[in-house]
């Protein structure tokens, strides 16, 4: 047996800034035991919670299944444990196709790269002395990614169960420059408490990522519903029939909302379209509203409260100065969002004071990792 089936202990990488949000998550999905570690939280779970948790989290990253822990203190003995105490069939064959993901700290063996080879080296030479053939490296859409973790020459051979990061949601085949991530996006409806009972407008929709993760986290959507192969699939005792489970109850609570709870605009008609495009994959009855609009003619419903990221210079297309566009957002909340709220993502901290308006709270979010600041305002 390895690790992860000895102990029903997996890890769940999370961003350092989201985990107290993702923790209680966690619990909503059924996880036990959970305790926090570099850069995640370890957490218990049968296999329907595995399932659960890569099928329906919106604030993880990735869920390790860890194989096997032990000392490592050299390159050499790397080389030696992975090669002698994995039975690799056991996640891959000789036609299959993976991808390594290595991180080393503080350890003898210096270079995650490095690292990475002779663990690749040990798997290639497994598969080649047993079958006459190995598995090929495919770093774009390998059938199985294998992840190396090395930290004071104590390292964790561990299969990724989510196969690849779970940003990737699938719905966002057009972009536009300096997209907000998927998982920053659900923590800042996460963070905003927005439930149905208010309208949401983003009025800088970009290629409507806010949008795409208001509409699943409202409708129970699965954020990974549109995932067609997961990591788990490839452990030894994966169980097809709670997999299946898992996913028809989650299906089966996926309930319809009002056309129009969900709306969003953008001044560039690339984004309009990028928008709409995405949020159609995922939106198939077409409840969200996606227009062409300057913020600033916009004529909001009452009981709307806005979630949006602005542009902040990277993708800001015109000639205006990036902080007269702040001032009029500032103007447009104070006119537009009367006895409601505003959820604004500060890329640059520093058009936080060209609002003209006093904030309810700050919070640090990374998005990409730059260092910005999500923002409360009520008006009042």
């Amino acid at each position: 047996m390895y690790q992860y089936q000895k102990t029903g202990i997996y890890l769940a990488q999370i961003p350092e800034d989201l985990k107290e949000y993702a923790v209680e998550e966690l619990k909503s999905l059924g996880a036990e035991e959970i305790r926090g570690t570099y850069k995640g939280v370890y957490f218990k779970a049968d296999k329907e919670t595995l399932y659960k948790v890569n099928y329906q989290s919106r604030l993880i990253v990735r869920v390790l299944a860890p194989i096997i822990t032990f000392d490592c203190h050299s390159d050499k003995y790397l080389y030696k444990t992975a090669y002698n105490n994995i039975n690799w069939e056991d996640f891959l064959s000789e036609s299959s196709t993976f991808f390594i993901l290595s991180n080393v700290s503080n350890s003898n063996i210096r270079h995650s790269k490095f690292a990475a080879q002779r663990l690749k080296d040990a798997i290639a030479d497994y598969f080649t002395k047993k079958y006459g053939k190995r598995p090929s490296v495919n770093n774009k859409d390998p059938d199985i990614y294998i992840n190396l973790f090395i930290r004071n020459n104590k390292a964790i051979i561990s299969v990724d169960t989510s196969g690849g990061s779970l940003h990737k949601r699938g719905y966002r085949k057009q972009s536009v420059e300096a997209p907000i991530s998927e998982i920053v996006a659900a923590a800042l409806i996460k963070i905003s408490g927005w439930t149905s009972d208010k309208f949401l407008y983003d009025p800088f929709c970009g290629s409507g990522t806010i949008l795409c993760e208001a509409f699943m986290h409202v409708t129970n959507t699965p954020s990974m519903i549109l995932r067609k192969r997961f990591g788990f699939e490839n452990l030894p005792d994966f169980d097809r029939k709670t997999w299946q489970k898992v996913k028809e109850k989650a299906i089966n609570k996926i309930k319809e909302i009002p056309k129009g709870l969900i709306s969003g605009s953008d001044i560039s008609e690339t984004a309009v379209k990028a928008t709409l495009k995405n949020c159609s994959l995922i939106d198939k009855k077409n409840k969200i509203i996606v227009k062409r609009m300057d913020f600033r003619k916009l004529k909001l419903k009452k009981d709307t409260i806005i979630i949006t990221n602005p542009p902040y210079g990277i993708r800001l297309k015109t000639e205006e100065p990036i902080k007269t566009l702040y001032k009029d957002l500032g103007d447009f909340l104070k006119r537009e969002i009367k006895d409601s709220s505003a959820f604004i993502y500060f890329g640059n901290r520093e058009l936080i004071k060209s609002m003209g308006l006093r904030p309810k709270y700050k919070r640090i979010i990374f998005n990409g990792g730059l260092e910005g600041r999500f923002v409360r305002y009520d008006i009042y």
